[in-house]
């Protein structure tokens, strides 16, 4: 019996081990978190608080994730994301629920983009950030309310 509670606590660690190892991040997106990060500082100057929890992956050129949302009507938001160094061009967008473009306050740097939005509905959004050129990059994707 003391075999079989052995090789069950040995797998267990090694399946615990292997999730982590799938869900670490690479390195590329911690430092795209770090930029998008500093981007949404500059809207807490304003009084809107980062959310927990964050969006990253790596993007090819040309290449765009969506992201789903749930929003509150009457509050501001702020989506912020960020690139490495060889993600220069990055483009940001709100969707509703049926999928129709929402009008946002843009901004756009080098590695950088913000979109803003005030929703009348409460509801699901999609948040659509890609790399338009350049070469492969870390992303990451955060958001502040208020």
């Amino acid at each position: 019996m003391k075999g079989i509670g052995l090789k069950f606590c040995l797998t267990l660690i090694c399946c615990t081990a292997f999730s982590v190892a799938i869900l670490a991040e690479t390195d590329q997106e911690v430092a795209a978190r770090g930029v998008a990060l500093d981007l949404a500082g500059a809207f807490s100057n304003d009084g809107f608080k980062i959310r927990d929890g964050h969006w990253s992956a790596s993007l090819a050129p040309h290449e765009s994730k969506v992201i789903a949302v749930t929003l509150y009507a009457g509050n501001q938001y702020w989506f912020s994301a960020g690139a490495t160094e060889t993600g220069k061009h990055l483009s940001l967008e709100i969707f509703n629920e049926t999928g129709a473009p929402v009008p946002t306050d843009k901004y756009r740097a080098d590695g950088k983009a913000a979109a803003g939005v005030t929703v009348a509905n409460s509801g699901q959004f999609y948040v659509r950030v890609g790399l338009e050129e350049d070469a492969p990059a870390g992303v990451c994707v955060i958001y502040s309310y208020k």
